[in-house]
């Protein structure tokens, strides 16, 4: 029985994980600098386009690696 209510909170978890990545995707759409700033790289020819967020990307990083920083700290 410990076995499925550990199942159970994993599936929750995932669920929750999710929920939450479809809310960035959502609020990312409406922030008019992301994935824009200098160091972005795009590259357009005729038919073929090419886009990595390299600063954003980076920008992204430090600020959810400073925000588990703070919420795991003791």
């Amino acid at each position: 029985m410990a076995d499925l209510n550990y199942v159970a909170k994993i599936i929750i978890f995932i669920g929750i994980l999710i929920t939450l990545s479809g809310l960035v995707i959502l609020i990312a759409g409406k922030v008019p600098w992301l994935g824009k700033l200098p160091g972005d790289i795009l590259i357009k020819n005729e038919n073929f386009s090419f886009y990595f967020p390299l600063t954003t990307c980076i920008l992204l990083s430090i600020f959810l690696t400073l925000i588990v920083y703070f919420l795991t700290r003791r």
